[in-house]
């Protein structure tokens, strides 16, 4: 079994930065891709970044593409995600998710573990 905790989530003006972290316990060596999720009111749940187990393989999807980077430090088992020229339609609640599998550098392995999410409010 894999937990996930969220964290640094928060209201920042339109243009900042914040960087959410996303901490694993349990058993994480079972884990290969780490992604990261966003969700806002009345819409479907939205894959924005995901990172291999190795850490060097890693997936953006187009709307944060070049703002984003996901990173990941094995030896604390958290995985971040730093978004830069944060923009109002940022604003969601982002989960972090693992996947259960032995690839070191698959992006593509089916999410089992879900953290609670972190909400982001991005102001104009």
């Amino acid at each position: 079994q894999v937990q996930l905790v969220e964290s640094g989530g928060g209201l920042v003006q339109a243009g900042g930065s914040l960087r959410l972290s996303c901490t694993a316990s349990g058993r994480t060596g079972s884990m290969s891709n780490v992604g990261w999720f966003r969700q806002s009111p009345g819409k479907e749940r939205k894959l924005v970044a995901a990172v291999s187990r190795s850490g060097t393989n890693t997936y953006y999807t187009y709307f944060v593409e070049g703002r984003a980077t996901i990173s990941k430090d094995n030896a604390k088992d958290t995985v971040y995600l730093e978004i830069n020229s944060l923009k109002p339609e940022d604003t969601a609640i982002y989960y972090c998710a693992a996947a259960s599998g032995s690839s070191r550098y698959s992006l593509s392995d089916p999410y089992t573990y879900w953290g609670q999410g972190t909400q982001v409010t991005v102001s104009s």
